[in-house]
């Protein structure tokens, strides 16, 4: 549990090898939640609303891939460390089935191409992002138990993937058009992209290192934990169960805003290309924002910052309602917007780590992947269900992906997709983080758990 060295501004580089591992994630994240449904739809032909359902479906497999994949860090034993590792395995993997991911075959008939969806889907989500991303999650809560730095290791986390979501919101279109504007483009592009996130996974992996250990490890002993203990344990923690509550919410709110924004430019603004400016202003007053967050988070703490971000991200949604749709609506609505989201990502993985202390304080049982994997579950049960209900919403408004002018209940759909979905997502986030209050109780926590290991180390 104690830790060998604290992180400090000189580590700075291995903040930023931490963060590199979320840029490579939302390679294939922000892919699927931005471009993979117009992919389907615009060029694979495929329907918007089997595919809502297939990707609903896949969850229930993605939440127990998630669970198993937790089980395994935490018995996981290298010169590496539990999580390390498993980035340095996972990477080409990645890489590869993102590939396969934006390559339907042409030739395929509608079943056919149905079947092809619902393997490459499910080895991307269930397999291969579940086996790189757990891992990763689980690094944060094993390189410091510093509350503060934790939050600095999520600030670089958040930076890094708002680059990547800005990386692939900015250039995916640009170059799809490069490469041809045709299916075989789509592959083109994500085999450019997958060597960036192998890139990204290798520096995350070589500059990074684990510091935090069990008091069972401490002491040289092997802890093993059973499925059923662990499952006990999670459940005895309620600032886990908030927490995940959370992130479904908040995931399923990326997803389901996030896949509506090239609808919401083609449809609504008239204009595909200004995807990237939306998401370009929205993201960069992200990253900009998340340096002066550090300062709020140790003086107000994370759950008042985050409660903070999802009152200025209801702000910037009105605005855009109400703002007539201009462009000078979208402007200002993307930049509170992207304060607000600022504040959600720079504290809410720390957040998550911050249970794992309070769960082995409660419990008496460490358990980083297994508390990862199931809020891992969670989220991807509400990146799901807002996948899903994109398609079935644009489904049942009647949109046409091959329609030169949609009908008045398709842009509705995509209105309330994007903007009003969002805001009850946000409401609801509130109201559950009223009743966390470990930033004020996790001080004495961690004083406690270092008296134990002490005791345990006699």
């Amino acid at each position: 549990m104690n830790e060998k060295r604290k992180l400090t501004p000189a580590l700075l580089f291995e903040r930023f090898c931490y963060g590199c591992g979320d840029f490579g994630c939302n390679i294939i994240y922000t892919a699927m939640s931005a471009f993979l449904l117009f992919y389907y739809t615009d060029y694979a032909g495929v329907n918007a609303a089997a595919v809502g359902t297939i990707m609903l479906i896949s969850r229930v497999f993605d939440g127990v891939s998630d669970i198993i994949m937790g089980m395994i860090v935490d018995r996981t034993r290298s010169k590496y460390g539990k999580a390390r590792v498993w980035i340095l395995r996972m990477c080409i993997p990645f890489a590869l089935s993102g590939i396969l991911l934006f390559s339907v075959p042409a030739s395929l008939g509608t079943t056919a191409k149905l079947v092809y969806v619902f393997i490459t889907y499910n080895l991307v989500s269930t397999v291969v992002y579940t086996a790189i991303n757990v891992p990763y999650s689980s690094l944060n809560a094993l390189m410091t138990q510093n509350p503060y730095e934790r939050s600095v290791l999520s600030i670089f986390r958040n930076l890094l993937a708002t680059a990547g979501t800005l990386t692939i919101n900015m250039v995916t279109l640009p170059l799809v058009e490069f490469f041809g504007d045709n299916t075989a483009a789509w592959t083109k592009t994500f085999a450019v992209l997958g060597i960036l996130a192998v890139i990204a996974f290798i520096l995350t992996f070589a500059g990074t290192k684990e510091r935090v250990h069990s008091i069972a490890e401490i002491n040289g002993e092997t802890e093993k934990i059973s499925f059923l203990e662990g499952l006990k344990s999670l459940f005895a923690n309620k600032y886990w169960i908030m927490m995940t509550c959370v992130l479904a919410l908040f995931f399923l709110y990326y997803a389901i805003n996030g896949g509506t924004t090239v609808y919401y430019a083609k449809d609504i603004l008239g204009n595909r290309d200004l995807v990237g400016t939306i998401n370009g202003i929205f993201n960069v007053i992200q990253i900009a924002a998340m340096f002066f967050i550090a300062g709020l988070v140790k003086k107000y703490g994370k759950r008042n910052i985050f409660s903070l971000g999802l009152v200025l991200s209801t702000v910037g949604m009105l605005i855009l309602e109400f703002g007539g749709g201009n462009m000078s609506a979208i402007v200002v609505s993307s930049l509170v917007r992207g304060v607000g989201n600022a504040c959600g990502g720079a504290t809410m993985w720390a957040m998550v780590s911050d249970t794992i202390d309070y769960g082995e304080w409660k419990t008496g049982h460490r358990t980083e992947g297994l508390v990862n994997s199931a809020c891992s579950f969670g989220y991807k049960i509400g990146n799901g269900v807002g996948s899903a209900l994109l398609g079935i919403i644009l489904e049942i408004g009647g949109y046409v992906g091959e329609a030169a002018v949609q009908s008045a209940s398709a842009l509705f759909s995509i209105r309330l997709c994007f903007v009003w979905i969002p805001i009850a997502v946000f409401a609801a986030c509130f109201v559950i983080l009223r009743f966390y209050h470990l930033d004020k109780e996790f001080d004495g926590i961690i004083r406690d758990l270092h008296k134990r290991a002490e005791k345990a180390a006699k």
